[in-house]
């Protein structure tokens, strides 16, 4: 079953300049490859996913609208242990040396990271957590 029919390449290739994001822009050239000509199998072997994943991909595009389809829809899940205020204090913490706030050491790490989230905001972080927490506020 052919996918895809009513949907041009040049609104695939619209919707490309507009998006945002590496996977929905990932997904809009593989449209764009289908439509060319690229098996769904021969699809899912250049993105590392199953074949299922590219049918779903495509479907999506099909129903459109396509600057929606493309994105995943918002999960939910469990609410964030730090308010964004907290989030941001944090990060401005992290910007400063450990040993200008009274730690050890010349470097935040993600153990102590989490000694110092508990101590300020009487927060529990797991290692990986704060590993996570330690690159996200890096980058902002």
């Amino acid at each position: 079953m052919a996918r895809l029919e009513g949907v041009g390449v040049d609104e695939l290739r619209a919707a490309l300049d507009a998006v945002e994001g590496k996977k929905p822009a990932m997904r809009l050239l593989a449209a764009i490859a289908y439509k060319h000509g690229i098996t769904q199998t021969e699809l899912a072997e250049w993105y590392g996913v199953e074949r299922k994943t590219i049918y779903n991909w495509l479907t999506r595009i099909e129903c459109g609208p396509i600057d929606r389809a493309v994105y995943d829809e918002k999960r939910p899940g469990r609410p964030p242990k730090l308010s964004e205020e907290q989030r941001r204090s944090l990060g401005e913490d992290l910007d400063r040396p450990p040993g200008d706030l009274g730690y050890e050491g010349g470097e935040w790490t993600p153990s102590l990271v989490g000694e110092h989230v508990a101590g300020r905001f009487g927060v529990e972080y797991s290692e990986s957590s704060c590993r996570r927490l330690l690159s996200e506020l890096r980058k902002e």
